[in-house]
């Protein structure tokens, strides 16, 4: 049973599949290629034999003569040649194995070999073994030839009783001697059972190599599918190695440019997002112990004070005030903790619906229209008549507030915070841009993360400073609305946040505007 699920474990494999694909190819392209041989080798024996027929048929027609020995006497069969000369005799010898000559009504012809006159007829045995031609076949394929071509040769392939396969070619041959000659219907005939033999032992040939080569493409294609996995091997080796205290480790590429190169590229592109990921769950970690240290030693510092200082009323009221505002800062920091979490996670669905943003940002800019005259700031908007789109209102109003209460943090007096809502055909473009202090340039990549707040004096930042997961906030409703953020800043001159989200294109009146809070 063991070895059932090894064997099935190995039928599996990658080496074993590429190494089967690669000999079914291989037997696949030696049957073709062996099948396409063996027909250009069969057309070029027949050609051999045809070849071979015409150059005896332009022989015969040098030795064989057909005349009349007297007037009253039939048609006979002369072979005219030296019979001292065995080249000659040869020839004449070698045609008269399998030959017929006769008249256009299709009857044999008596033949007389050096001026001798034979019994028999102009036909030889092998020939008759054949079957002979019917005198209504003879006269028929006569008839067709002066129709068409005379001289025009013809081959057909019979075969004896005992299944030995003959080439015959036949045609016409004239008496040029009389006036007007007749027509003499001539067969001429070789064996192709050497033709047979050749392509029999072909054949056993290739019965004996088909499978030594069936073999030999295994054991080639096991080494090859094995020196091209190799490769993959070390790969899967150094990724065994990677562990979360050693994310840096990075496989070296092989400069081939061919797949498993890129496979190392996206492979290593991978580790690197995931030592990003580690990075900034270690650095969230850091942030969120700071920032629950920080309220937590406030609120032990003011407890202890009370116990061991506090001697009236006032002094544990004040003691008891100030530890509430840290946990209530503590709270603050829990819930948005938990808040973009969930959001992160997929938990907190959004619950669309379509919205007139212009409605929703005039309501915003009104309520902040207060803190913005405490801080001596000017807050405008520039808003048109209407612009639908299909968002989620609770969510666009935390983004809006969070971008519209950072402006007006970082405004100095007198300074000017500005609304703009401006429709873009299928897009919608949301921009808050402040007169504030302004970003640097090396600390904007890093604005959206949690807990970041650009440094300022080097003191550590203030509670009215914010938990510095406002951005985070935004960047996140931006991504779940399928939208875009985009920020500019210049430190002294301000900074433009500009928000793109899909839009929706709304005829007046036609849906009603969705005011209320969800």
């Amino acid at each position: 049973m063991r070895r059932r699920g090894d064997l099935r474990r190995i039928a599996r494999g990658l080496r074993f599949q590429l190494t089967a694909s690669f000999a079914l190819f291989f037997a696949v392209m030696l049957i073709a290629f062996t099948g396409l041989f063996r027909e250009r080798l069969i057309k070029t024996l027949n050609d051999q034999s045809q070849e071979l027929l015409n150059q005896e048929w332009s022989t015969m027609k040098g030795y064989m003569h057909i005349d009349r020995v007297a007037v009253t006497k039939p048609l006979k069969v002369y072979w005219i040649y030296d019979a001292s000369d065995p080249d000659e005799t040869n020839s004449v010898t070698e045609i008269q194995k399998v030959y017929l000559v006769a008249d256009a009504n299709g009857h044999a012809i008596n033949e007389v070999i050096n001026d001798t006159e034979s019994n028999g007829p102009a036909e030889s045995s092998t020939y008759e073994d054949l079957g002979g031609d019917p005198p209504a076949v003879i006269t028929k394929r006569v008839r067709d030839a002066l129709a068409g071509k005379p001289n025009t040769p013809f081959f057909i392939t019979r075969y004896s009783k005992s299944g030995e396969p003959f080439l015959i070619r036949y045609g016409l041959v004239y008496d040029d001697r009389h006036a007007n000659p007749a027509p003499f219907y001539v067969a001429i005939g070789t064996s192709l059972s050497n033709n047979a033999k050749i392509l029999n032992g072909f054949t056993w040939i290739y019965a004996g190599v088909f499978p030594a080569s069936v073999i030999l493409g295994l054991v080639l294609g096991w080494i090859v599918a094995g020196r091209a996995l190799r490769s993959v091997r070390d790969v899967a080796q150094a990724a065994q190695r990677i562990t979360g205290s050693n994310l840096s480790l990075r496989i070296p590429s092989r400069q081939a440019g061919d797949e498993l190169d890129y496979l190392i590229l996206t492979f290593n592109r991978m580790t690197e997002r995931l030592e990003a990921s580690f990075q900034q769950i270690k650095q969230f970690s850091t942030d969120v112990s700071h920032e629950l240290r920080t309220p937590i030693t406030a609120i032990r510092g003011q407890l202890e004070v009370a116990l061991f200082t506090a001697k009236t009323v006032d002094h544990y009221r004040e003691a008891m005030f100030n530890a509430l505002q840290d946990i209530d800062r503590l709270s603050q920091i829990v819930r948005a903790l938990l808040l973009l979490s969930q959001a992160e996670s997929g938990q907190l669905a959004l619950q669309k619906s379509r919205l007139n943003l212009c409605r929703a940002l005039h309501d915003l800019v009104d309520q902040f229209q207060i803190p913005a005259e405490a801080a001596a700031v000017h807050l405008s908007a520039d808003l048109p008549v209407e612009c639908y789109a299909d968002v989620d209102r609770v969510q666009i109003d935390r983004m809006v507030t969070n971008l519209l209460s950072n402006a007006i943090k970082f405004t100095p007096e007198k300074g000017h915070v500005f609304v703009r809502l401006r429709p873009r055909q299928d897009r919608v473009e949301i921009v808050v841009e402040d007169t504030g202090k302004g970003i640097p340039v090396e600390h904007l990549p890093h604005i959206f993360d949690r807990f970041y707040r650009v440094p300022g004096s080097g003191t550590a930042p203030s509670p009215e400073q914010g938990l510095g997961l406002g951005l985070s906030f935004v960047a996140w409703i931006v991504r779940a609305h399928d939208g875009k953020i985009d920020v500019k800043s210049e430190p002294g001159k301000g900074t433009c946040f500009t928000i793109s989200l899909p839009g929706a294109d709304v005829p007046a009146g036609a849906i009603p505007e969705v005011v209320e809070h969800a």
